[in-house]
């Protein structure tokens, strides 16, 4: 492990954050898209790379890359979920407390709370990681396996009864459970004109991201966003994300979403800006540890773990393997990349803010985000984005809270646990 191959990790997780920048700006491009093109062209990468670099070391510098690309996209991604209102899975309600803080002025606020947190859980998440690593070659990983559906109904019960309007908030869950589980697993066409999209892009869109806008377009032009440079929210909620993003990094299925579900169920913090930076830590422990889960199971617990898994094969595996400290390398490279990213793209979209009266913007955002749902989706991404939307604009008009909405990517987990979802699905006559 010398100096060179320190370098040339600093310049593919340098790439990696670039690439990682460009699909955090961009509403409904995931970073598990660019790792799964990254998958595609590894042959002609590795040709190209064949002659500048020792071989051996194509596939650990892609992988690199490409983790760098996960945790910048992590830090990026809520700038335009605060400021645009289309959110990624791991971020999605985030968008209303982005929302409230913008429409005080603070956009930069949430901004700022938004790079704190994820600044803070990546530097817990680095620490921690040879550490949990030895913990679950031991045996937690075991231990940790056979709570996977307990976590979840834990997570679903803390949201059904800390709202006062209990039945309504249960009916909610399972509303939004069921447009979830049609989303997932019906078999919806989601070919768009850019290929094969995910319905959770317009699935999450319609629930968290159109209302606000929606609601928003009536209250005249955004007042200045002011910017005092200050870190509004401190080191708190970037810890207390720490812990609930390794388990989110380590069950299937549960992303930061689900974490934050629980997190704002059971912890009920009033303030927008400390539960933004909740949320941020949450989605980028989720990232970090997703490379401690691959080097202990040798599985992949996102996209971009599961290309990094192909492309690095078992070199990973094994108590603080060189290439995972290489990794690990990376992605504190990235985290302080994505910080800087994060604060320079919040600036110029604030700037933005403050130049375009609100309506026309809202009216601008609906029709891009409406043609982004066409384009990576088609059609039928459009029909669920509307039914979200309809589903999303319901829980103001009956005074409650929209994370109950989250269970549309719990409820699904839950039946895929309990062994329900495959003779629903066989009753409905889904495709298995």
């Amino acid at each position: 492990m010398g100096p060179e191959l320190f370098l040339l990790v600093l310049a593919a997780s340098a790439a990696g954050a670039v690439l990682g920048t460009c699909t955090g700006l961009v509403p409904g491009v995931h970073v598990n898209t660019l790792a799964s093109l990254l998958l595609v062209g590894y042959p002609g990468l590795e040709a190209m790379l064949a002659d500048s670099v020792p071989a051996g070391t194509i596939p650990l510098l892609v992988s690199c890359g490409i983790m760098s690309a996960a945790v910048v996209h992590s830090f990026v991604d809520f700038v335009p979920s605060i400021f645009i209102g289309a959110p990624d899975a791991d971020e999605a309600l985030s968008v209303l407390p982005g929302h409230r803080l913008l429409a005080e002025g603070r956009g930069m606020a949430a901004v700022r709370s938004a790079a704190v947190g994820s600044a803070i859980g990546a530097c817990c998440a680095l620490l921690l990681a040879i550490p949990l690593q030895w913990l679950m070659l031991r045996g937690l990983a075991a231990q940790l396996d056979r709570l996977t559906l307990a976590v979840l109904l834990i997570a679903l019960a803390a949201i059904v009864l800390t709202e006062r309007r209990r039945a309504t908030t249960l009916l909610l869950v399972l509303a939004a459970g069921a447009l979830g589980f049609a989303a997932m697993n019906a078999g919806i066409p989601c070919a768009g004109v850019l290929g094969e999209g995910t319905m959770l892009f317009p699935l999450l869109t319609g629930l968290f991201g159109l209302p606000p806008l929606l609601e928003r377009k009536s209250q005249g032009r955004l007042p200045p966003q002011r910017d005092d440079g200050c870190d509004p929210v401190g080191p708190g909620p970037g810890l207390r994300g720490v812990l609930i993003g390794c388990l989110a990094g380590w069950y299937p299925g549960i992303t930061a979403t689900a974490g934050a579900s629980l997190a704002a169920a059971t912890g009920r913090e009033q303030d927008p800006a400390r539960f933004i930076a909740l949320t941020a830590s949450i989605g980028t422990v989720t990232a970090v540890f997703s490379v401690v889960t691959l080097s202990v199971s040798e599985s992949g617990r996102s996209g971009t773990a599961l290309v990094v898994k192909e492309i690095i094969g078992n070199i990973l595996t094994g108590f603080c393997s060189e290439a995972f400290v290489l990794l690990l390398f990376s992605i504190a490279v990235a985290a302080a990349l994505g910080y800087a990213a994060t604060l320079a793209a919040g600036k110029l979209m604030a700037r933005l803010a403050d130049a375009v009266p609100t309506e026309p913007l809202a009216d601008a955002v609906l029709v891009l985000i409406a043609a982004l749902v066409l384009l990576l989706t088609g059609p039928w991404g459009l029909l669920v984005l509307t039914v979200s939307a309809a589903l999303g604009m319901v829980p103001p008009a009956l005074s409650v809270g929209r994370v109950p909405l989250s269970a549309c990517l719990i409820v699904p987990v839950v039946l895929l646990e309990t062994g329900f979802a495959e003779p629903l699905m066989e009753l409905l006559g889904w495709p298995l």
